[in-house]
């Protein structure tokens, strides 16, 4: 009966795995341009002279949907949406390039451009910095202008352009802190033809009735490897008793 105890039981936490991960995605279903997780369960078996009886499950998160959410204007001169599959370049806490699409921006006390997770954002020669107090606009190209609200006759001036990078044809994984990142310390290259829209936000691309139902099914499935367990035991109690009775 071990056998299909410890599969059981590798189900159960492949079933206990993809629930945390749905549980993320609910969480998330409101944070700006938050990309879902995607889980998957693959059968893992354990190779011998004899045949593979024992198809244990290993789940993990495979990576992330990239999908795009919808945009929705917000009329706020900071907030903004990267159009096509372009992502921002963001520089993370540990100083390495990161990948974003949450447009959710505020210039901080110390003058850096940063988003709603307090990401700083990258342009194509470094960190943007704009000046305290100066009003930020953006062009449709990633352009950062900043204006100088004691000088209205003034002239707008360029602090930057926003670094916004194509992942076609690179690989981009999700790490624990919920940050996209080339593996082994890699960066995407800046695409020229990528655009923003300013005045606007894009949602995160969670479905949220969608993903409601994928909990209700791993509730279910780990409930399923529960009865397993449980018939383990009944057979493995039938079989103490006809032992006894010889």
């Amino acid at each position: 009966m071990d056998r299909m105890i410890y599969i059981a039981l590798t189900g159960m936490n492949a079933a206990m795995d993809r629930q945390r991960a749905i549980a993320s995605n609910l969480a998330n279903a409101n944070t700006t341009g938050f990309r879902a997780e995607t889980f998957a369960t693959t059968p893992l078996h354990i190779r011998g002279s004899h045949f593979n009886v024992r198809g244990l499950a290993q789940g993990a998160v495979r990576g992330a949907d990239f999908s795009q959410g919808t945009v929705i204007p917000t009329g706020r001169d900071l907030d903004i949406a990267v159009n096509g599959s372009a992502f921002m370049a963001m520089q993370a806490a540990d100083g390495s390039e990161v990948y974003s699409r949450r447009g959710d921006l505020v210039v901080d006390t110390a003058g850096r451009l940063v988003n709603g997770e307090g990401l700083q954002v990258l342009g194509m020669a470094g960190p943007i910095a704009v000046p305290p107090g100066w009003q930020v606009s953006f062009g449709s190209d990633g352009t950062v202008y900043a204006a100088d609200p004691a000088a209205p006759d003034a002239e707008t001036e360029e602090v930057g352009r926003i670094k916004l990078a194509s992942a076609d044809g690179s690989t981009l994984v999700k790490g624990l802190d919920n940050q996209l990142r080339v593996p082994d310390g890699g960066i995407l290259p800046a695409d020229p033809t990528a655009t923003i829209t300013p005045g606007a936000l894009e949602s995160s691309n969670v479905d949220t009735a969608g993903t409601l139902v994928e909990m209700i099914e791993a509730q279910r499935a780990f409930e399923r490897r529960v009865q397993l367990i449980s018939t383990a035991e009944q057979l493995d109690q039938a079989s103490s008793r006809l032992m006894s009775l010889s």
